[in-house]
């Protein structure tokens, strides 16, 4: 016995000295656990790899983008056949001989023959956010024009190009009359199925063979008042006067110089 005690004695020196585990910081009320809880069971789970985080971060990203097309330089409007213009109805219309009225809430577009009579052309206006009205004056008239679609229209639509030439395929048709120094234009299109519709970003579309007969009617500084909505005394009724006025006589735009031939 008392050798067994004797080999404590010698061996608690020993243990005392031996090193406390990692996880042990001091000692504290409950025992060597620092937190004063009760020993945690080491984890069999081996920590996840760097490739398996990786993964699982790629299940909530985004799918990439599919790049816009690029936009093109100068697109072509293909061909320019001759337009054949056409005179609208004439009705009874009380407003200042050569000057041209548009109605947009009755998508109508009128020039005035004299103070008795004006020719009525069926248009497209502004849809919602783009009506404007006001007094400008034709400053250009154009055949088949080249088309540069605005910065803001091909931040919208990336794929539009830089520069359309003139031809059946550009949205500004056989002919464009130039409103000021705005960006607005009365001009022909191939789309008949958007006349009478407020579908345009501004402009005043007209059939082809009616944009060619009017620029036959007007020359730089023509003015043109674009109203809401037609006051009373402009126009007197609907009735058409077409027989007591001859209408001028039609002509075809020549697709390769543009000049109205008889």
């Amino acid at each position: 016995m008392r050798q067994l005690k004797c080999a404590f004695s010698c061996l608690l020196p020993l243990i005392l000295a031996l090193p406390l585990p990692a996880n042990a910081q001091s000692m504290g009320q409950w025992g060597i656990w620092g937190d004063g809880g009760a020993p945690q069971k080491r984890s069999t789970r081996e920590a996840p790899s760097s490739n398996s985080y990786n993964a699982s971060l790629r299940l909530f990203e985004q799918p990439p983008r599919r790049p816009s097309p690029p936009s093109l330089r100068t697109a072509s409007g293909g061909p320019r056949p001759s337009i054949t213009s056409r005179a609208p109805q004439i009705v009874a219309f009380s407003g200042v001989p050569g000057e041209i009225v548009i109605d947009t809430r009755a998508r109508k577009l009128y020039f005035a023959i004299d103070d008795t009579a004006a020719y009525a052309y069926p248009i497209s206006v502004g849809r919602d956010g783009f009506k404007w009205s006001g007094k400008e004056t034709i400053s250009r008239v154009a055949t088949w024009p080249d088309w540069h679609p605005p910065h803001e229209m091909r931040k919208r639509d990336p794929s539009l190009p830089v520069k359309m030439t003139g031809g059946v395929r550009n949205p500004l048709g056989a002919v464009a009359l130039y409103l000021g120094d705005t960006l607005y234009r009365i001009h022909g299109t191939n789309d008949r199925k958007s006349i009478g519709r407020a579908s345009s970003s501004g402009c005043f579309r007209m059939l082809n063979e009616h944009a060619t007969h009017l620029a036959q009617l007007v020359r730089p500084g023509t003015v043109v008042q674009v109203l809401p909505h037609l006051p009373p005394d402009l126009l007197a009724n609907n009735r058409d006067v077409a027989e007591q006025k001859t209408p001028r006589s039609e002509g075809a735009i020549n697709a390769a110089s543009g000049d109205p031939q008889s």
